[in-house]
Formats: structure tokens, sequence, C-alpha cells
């Protein structure tokens, strides 16, 4: 059986990859997850770099999501920063 390459990400999986994101954070970055509606998906680190803008808690990371929470609400998780 084919392991996963991480705690966030199944290889084998299409249900729930990782990406490169913009996260709207105006707490900071100790939150672990966030709710669909503060993050911005991006095709590379590159280009979330390029758009973050931490003077308006809007911070370049990598996450895994989204995925449907018990709660119904659709989650992205850390994985890192990037900024």
């Amino acid at each position: 059986m084919p392991q996963a390459s991480s705690l966030f990400t199944d290889v084998e999986s299409s249900v729930v990859g990782t990406s490169a994101v913009v996260i709207y954070s105006p707490s900071g970055k100790t939150r672990k997850r966030f709710p669909e509606g503060v993050v911005e998906v991006y095709a590379s680190e590159a280009e979330a770099l390029a758009h973050a803008d931490p003077a308006k808690h809007r911070h370049a990371a990598i996450a895994s999501g989204p995925s449907r929470s018990s709660e119904g609400f659709k989650l992205f998780y850390l994985v890192r920063w990037l900024d």
C-alpha cells in the first residue's frame, strides 16, 4: 500500500492537494487552519509571494486543502509559511 508523503498530502489522492496560497490573517501567524474565505490559491510559490502583503496581513504560505471539516466548513491547513 502506498504511503502518504506527509501528514497533509497523500500523493495517491486527488481529493485534497497542497498549493501555494496567500492567507489573510489579521491575528498573525499563530493559527494552523483557515476557512476558505481567507485563502487565495496561486499557481506557484513565486506568484503567492508576489501577491503577499504582510503589512496588510496577507501572508504567503503552502497549505493543504480545501477539506471539509466536521462542522461542514471548507478549511485549508497550514504546511509552512513562505514569508
